[in-house]
């Protein structure tokens, strides 16, 4: 894949209006997108439609986190929609994520429509080791309950991982070469950190064998996002 593949910029906007802006903005320049919880929650499924009618995949980020019965429900309806890619948080359990693979595949040959990656969501990037251990009660360090989580998604199924760029050396040494790994928390050199706790540059996340870089705000809030995507893929392409 080219740099222009692995870069998905994530459309966390308030509305179907700016999302579009943005797109049109990075046409020519990105070909894929991330749409989360705040723009589907404001937009709903057409958000996906207008990025797919701009030529734009689309990774549906919306962690599902349920029964098993009910997370089977919205994968095949995010099948239906045409995403190329999804996820479910791993945490759910290895039931929860074997629906969602099982349901993936069986609605795409229902449909007739392309079977979307299913990737399970490890340990948000907001979080280190202390939230781990103070808030959810896990003793082991952020590595190992990543690797743990990504060794009961491949077992359920599922195509990949979603985890920090802290983790994918490790995943790459643990995980067949197939494994997909989508990475958030993506901060070009000098950008601040946010809301991210574990974070890294894109040359190093593609250096360490990620598949996809998810990045939002060193984009989208930028004064030029065109500018900053460009930066952004001239610094995955010499990574590569």
């Amino acid at each position: 894949m080219t740099a222009e593949d692995r870069l998905l910029v994530a459309l966390d906007v308030e509305t179907l209006g700016d999302a579009d802006r943005l797109l049109d903005r990075l046409a020519g320049v990105v070909t894929g997108c991330k749409i989360g919880s705040q723009l589907f929650t404001a937009a709903g499924p057409v958000a996906v439609e207008h990025a797919l009618k701009r030529g734009v995949r689309v990774f549906l980020d919306l962690k599902f986190h349920d029964i098993p019965n009910t997370v089977a429900g919205a994968v095949r309806e995010a099948t239906r929609l045409g995403v190329f890619m999804l996820n479910v948080h791993a945490g759910g359990g290895t039931a929860v994520m074997r629906a969602a693979a099982q349901a993936a595949a069986a609605a795409a040959r229902e449909l007739g429509v392309q079977r979307p990656l299913c990737l399970g969501v490890t340990v948000l990037t907001s979080l280190d080791r202390a939230d781990l251990q103070r808030d959810l009660g896990i003793a082991s360090t952020v590595e190992a309950h990543v690797l743990h989580l990504a060794e009961r998604a491949r077992e359920a199924g599922l195509d990949g991982c979603v985890a920090s760029p802290r983790e994918i050396r490790p995943l790459r040494s643990l995980m067949p070469r197939s494994w997909v790994i989508a990475t958030p928390g993506v901060r070009p050199a000098g950008a601040g950190a946010d809301d991210q706790a574990r974070t890294a540059t894109p040359a190093a996340a593609i250096a360490a064998g990620a598949d996809y870089l998810v990045v939002g705000r060193p984009i989208t809030a930028a004064a030029d996002p065109v500018a900053a995507a460009r930066a952004i893929l001239r610094e995955m392409a010499a990574a590569r």
